[in-house]
């Protein structure tokens, strides 16, 4: 399976390896690696920042987000904060991709480890729940996204349906794989599955985030068993 993740911005190309080594005087050539370590720095310092922001962000929303905020944060002047991201959308768009990377790191990679099959279909389900009890104590960024931006247009909002939907082409698949191994049945319908199992998540958020209700993780556990049950092959 391919991974998940969500479409990203070009990466800064390496320096030319083609260079004549013996251009410039021996000042050059031992000044050579100043930039590569500025550059090094300069990607710690926006990783920290990133950090910073996603903490932020889980609590208080994308939204929330500000320059000044995070200078006050990280320690930094806001012009610091600023020259890593040139606008407050571009920082909302790398909290976005930072989440994603780690939501793939945690659900979707591990799952892979499981055999084709209901086998990874659980393994994905149990890795978003286990993600899931975790953001009950702070929030989702896929679901407070959609809730922030479901009535807009623009890059934050595509960068959320982009990694939601990405998402959502792995959980597809690997219900079409349990299909094609024998474990549900021939006439299931991918889409109505996963729109299945991905209400149980969002129920599970309202119910135990919004409403407090105790017992939510344990019945969105047995409403998956339910739909597994549901679409299970003929024995």
């Amino acid at each position: 399976m391919s991974s998940v993740s969500a479409p990203r911005r070009t990466a800064r190309s390496p320096a030319n390896s083609n260079a004549d080594p013996k251009a410039g005087s021996s000042v050059h050539e031992a000044a050579a690696p100043a930039p590569r370590r500025a550059l090094h720095k300069g990607q710690q310092t926006k990783a920290t920042i990133v950090e910073a922001a996603l903490n932020l962000a889980t609590h208080i929303g994308l939204e929330g987000l500000s320059i000044g905020a995070l200078a006050e944060l990280t320690g930094m002047s806001k012009s610091g904060v600023f020259a890593h991201f040139g606008s407050r959308e571009e920082l909302q768009i790398s909290v976005v991709h930072e989440y994603h990377d780690r939501f793939e790191q945690e659900v979707f990679f591990p799952a892979l480890q499981a055999p084709r099959g209901v086998a990874r279909l659980r393994a994905l389900f149990d890795n978003w729940m286990k993600r899931t009890s975790i953001e009950l104590d702070s929030g989702c960024i896929y679901i407070s996204g959609a809730v922030e931006f479901d009535d807009r247009t623009g890059p934050v909002r595509d960068a959320l349906t982009a990694s939601v939907q990405t998402w959502h082409a792995a959980m597809r698949r690997t219900i079409v794989q349990c299909r094609e191994c024998g474990d549900l049945r021939a006439d299931l319908d991918e889409n109505q599955l996963l729109f299945e199992i991905h209400g149980l998540i969002l129920a599970l958020h309202y119910e135990a985030r919004f409403l407090r209700n105790e017992g939510s993780m344990q019945r969105a556990i047995d409403g998956f068993e339910s739909i597994l049950a549901r679409y299970a092959s003929p024995t």
